[in-house]
């Protein structure tokens, strides 16, 4: 948690704001997707036997969706809402993955390359950021071995 610690929640960069965007888009269509009309998100997914449970996770990403939308539009994504980000991403992804072959439609691989790129650009942008945190104070430099055991001078 230093390292999340070590970045700061001003004004977040471009690549940032412009990916929380891209993602919060996408999170809100296809969040919302299932709950306006179910029956054409699962022609191209495939049947689902829990209709309530396709509507609560798309309930849930659109929430995800509509919160990486407000902030990358105000250029306010810190730290929290890039792990956020990325879990989300990195969450669905582990799910498409393990699932897809054997258990649900292959459409599904294409969400999970779709996952796969967001997580790739929130490592990018966190990096990023990284690199222009404030430096830390060095701590001060001795000018002789007197100083350096504390002796006065």
């Amino acid at each position: 948690m230093e390292a999340v610690a070590g970045l700061k929640p001003e004004k977040s960069g471009a690549v940032a704001s412009r990916l929380a965007v891209a993602q919060g888009v996408f999170y809100v269509g296809t969040g919302v997707w299932p709950l306006v009309h179910l029956r054409s998100f699962e022609a191209v997914t495939g049947p689902k036997r829990e209709g309530w449970l396709v509507k609560t996770v798309g309930a849930l990403i659109a929430v995800v969706g509509g919160t990486l939308l407000s902030a990358g539009l105000r250029r306010r994504v810190g730290p929290e809402l890039m792990l956020l980000a990325a879990g989300s991403a990195a969450s669905l992804a582990a799910v498409d993955l393990r699932y897809s072959p054997q258990r649900i439609s292959p459409v599904y691989l294409l969400d999970a390359f779709a996952e796969g790129v967001l997580l790739t650009g929130w490592c990018v942008a966190a990096a990023s950021l990284w690199k222009r945190r404030s430096a830390p104070v060095p701590p001060p430099r001795y000018t002789s071995p007197e100083d350096a055991a504390g002796f006065p001078t």
